[in-house]
């Protein structure tokens, strides 16, 4: 995907414009590869509107709502942008999900039940031995999937909560270095040990796996991320 194209579908009539176009921006910016590029992202509200099959009044009021949260800034007589956090940032936002993730992996141990873990390695099933470098478009959905995967099965909506909006810039990050350095090669050694850890039960071991994983990135972004202010 062009990480300067917002792919949107029309809207159907059936429901509030307001809060269907709210929910489509909002999984366009998710989706997006915001730092595959150097530039920044500015989002056209009336093209928008034309795409979504809209007026510019719900598109405004998702705007709005999006720049609440964080994820689109307007610049007075520029436009609206998305937002492409710092390098310091990135490290702060990496920080806090590798605290979030590692209890995840820790409710896993604990709560998960043995087809939802087991499930996990269906996901690299296609990328063993290597392959990951020959495809790395397709490593990189998986790569996301997996992290997903962790917070999504620890059944708890607070830190699911906690974790959405991280997530963004989370997958945005880990798309754009994860072809860096040969980070796929190890990502999937790591991947391996973690759901070892998991299908043991190894509540310890597990919970520091996730931790250091997600910390290794940070120090990857630290070292390397000369593109992030």
């Amino acid at each position: 995907m062009n990480a300067s194209s917002l792919v949107v579908q029309p809207l159907e009539s059936d429901f509030s414009f307001k809060a269907k176009a709210y929910t489509a921006l909002r999984e366009a910016i998710a989706k997006m590869n915001i730092y595959d590029v150097d530039d920044e992202i500015r989002l056209d509200e009336r093209q928008l509107a034309a795409d979504l099959g809209v007026s510019r009044t719900p598109i405004r009021e998702a705007m709005a709502r999006l720049e609440h949260e964080g994820l689109v800034r307007t610049v007075p007589r520029r436009g609206i942008f998305v937002v492409r956090k710092s390098k310091r940032e990135i490290i702060e936002i990496v920080q806090a999900w590798a605290a979030l993730e590692s209890m995840a992996a820790r409710l896993i141990t604990l709560y998960a039940n043995n087809d939802e873990i087991s499930s996990l390695r269906r996901i690299f099933s296609t990328f063993q031995n290597g392959q990951g470098g020959a495809h790395i478009d397709e490593y990189s959905e998986a790569n996301l999937a997996f992290h997903q995967a962790i917070i999504d099965m620890a059944h708890s909506d607070v830190l699911k909560r906690l974790a959405e909006n991280l997530f963004i810039h989370m997958r945005a990050i880990r798309h754009r270095t994860i072809g860096e350095d040969h980070r796929f090669e190890r990502s999937i050694i790591d991947h391996m040990q973690i759901i070892e850890a998991l299908e043991a039960r190894d509540t310890e071991l597990a919970e520091r796996l996730v931790r250091d994983h997600a910390l290794n990135l940070a120090a990857h972004v630290e070292r390397n991320a000369h593109y992030l202010k």
